[in-house]
């Protein structure tokens, strides 16, 4: 498990296999409270969507404007224990 991304408004967190391989991607809407896990194809099409956004140099609110565009995935409700 590895933060990737902290702001104010959202968190990304990436998980890697055994092998070290990229499993998936968790992102947290802490204002909505609000989550969603990508695997698989979703992860793969999330990293490239990443990277593209990283090569223009965005600013936070360029990486949250990104970000928001998974709101309406996000159903799980993040729980503290």
């Amino acid at each position: 498990m590895n933060l990737i991304y902290n702001s104010t408004s959202y968190c990304v967190v990436e998980f890697r296999d055994a092998a070290g391989e990229i499993g998936g991607y968790e992102i947290m809407d802490k204002l909505g409270k609000r989550e969603i896990y990508l695997g698989g194809d979703l992860a793969i099409r999330f990293r490239e969507g990443v990277q593209k956004l990283i090569a223009a140099e965005p600013s936070t609110d360029d990486v949250d404007e990104f970000l928001s565009g998974f709101q309406g995935l996000m159903q799980t409700p993040v729980v503290l224990h």
